[in-house]
């Protein structure tokens, strides 16, 4: 099965500005990583969402508002995370149309979306638009169930709200708690509303948590909910902020555990669109994200190397702290989704 790879040079115009964290090279430096490991199995060049596709998740206020640069303070503009920028508009639309485009394909990797803080009439997070919500909402349109599975350091806030009553979406985030970290939400009594309850599920985890841990907890409660749902298609986020080098956050996963939880996905998927989302070390995203692709394909990089080094370096973070900070979670967790889900 071909694996679509999503990218233009347009995503570069997606620049929050000089010093903020969120950097387009890191899309262009995946791209070339890619291309120079000669693992390109299907180019597709990103064309721009409609207009009309962004009213699936977000209202036509808001959507003027970005289009037309008046009253975004009103909006969530104006911050330090979300600062007004050139081609604002434009820029957003190329990431948003990109991930659409992913619902063409049985397998394919959109690295510009997973910008899964927007909310209906706010910016949030670094994100203009929730390509997500927007994506699975096409995706809904073919498909009775879809899982989103979200592995971002940051609670995939947005994309909760958005499914936080439909019994369609299986939503799923692993991120460090809230109360360590933005946006401060994603504890594991956040299960869904009406028709929905039970079909939001988070896992909330602690400063220093490893791959061990890490992975435990995928395989003890991601894997067995996801095939109790049994969804027609997966979306994942794939956030590299869980990476100990990563300057936003303080997990602390190698490239090998993120390609271990990558693994596993792949395994669970008969339909599989993987979005980009969080990382700011310019050398540590292009890696996983190169990473991801090749395991997608089927053609898994030899890091050996790199997974030597990080292994010895990450040892100096185990912290015995983050080990019953899972424990708890995952006791928390089975508590609340019993009658839903067997964990």
């Amino acid at each position: 099965m071909k694996t679509a790879f999503l990218y233009t040079e347009n995503f570069m115009k997606y620049d929050l500005g000089e010093g903020h964290p969120l950097r387009p090279a890191r899309l262009k430096k995946t791209y070339e990583m890619i291309k120079r490991h000669n693992i390109l199995d299907f180019y597709v060049e990103g064309k721009p969402v409609s207009v009309e596709d962004l009213y699936l998740a977000h209202s036509k206020e808001y959507v003027d508002a970005v289009k037309t640069g008046k009253n975004l303070e009103m909006y969530g503009f104006g911050t330090l995370d979300n600062p007004f920028f050139e081609n604002i508009f434009e820029s957003s639309l190329y990431y948003v149309g990109a991930s659409v485009q992913c619902g063409k394909y049985s397998r394919a990797f959109n690295i510009s979306g997973g910008l899964h803080h927007a909310k209906r009439d706010k910016a949030s997070g670094f994100c203009v638009f929730n390509d997500c919500v927007i994506l699975i909402k096409k995706l809904l349109e073919k498909y009775r169930r879809v899982a989103y599975i979200d592995i971002d350091v940051h609670h995939g806030d947005g994309v909760q709200e958005a499914f936080y009553t439909d019994p369609q979406v299986l939503f799923i985030s692993m991120h460090e708690a809230g109360k360590f970290l933005f946006p401060g939400t994603g504890d594991t009594n956040e299960i869904g509303i009406k028709e929905g309850r039970g079909t939001t599920i988070n896992v909330p985890l602690a400063p220093f948590t490893t791959d061990d841990i890490y992975l435990k907890m995928f395989k003890k409660i991601v894997l067995p909910i996801t095939d109790d749902f049994d969804p027609e298609i997966i979306v994942t986020q794939l956030g590299v902020d869980t990476h100990y080098l990563d300057p936003l956050s303080n997990l602390c996963l190698t490239l090998k555990g993120y390609g271990d939880v990558i693994r596993e996905m792949k395994e669970i998927s008969k339909r599989w669109i993987a979005l980009g989302g969080g990382g700011y070390n310019l050398e540590t995203v292009p890696r996983a994200w190169t990473l991801a692709y090749s395991i997608m394909r089927g053609v898994d990089l030899d890091f050996t190397e790199i997974y030597e080094e990080e292994s010895a370096e990450v040892k100096r973070y185990r912290n015995s702290n983050a080990k019953y900070f899972a424990d708890v979670t995952y006791k928390n967790l089975k508590g609340e989704i019993s009658e839903y889900f067997s964990i």
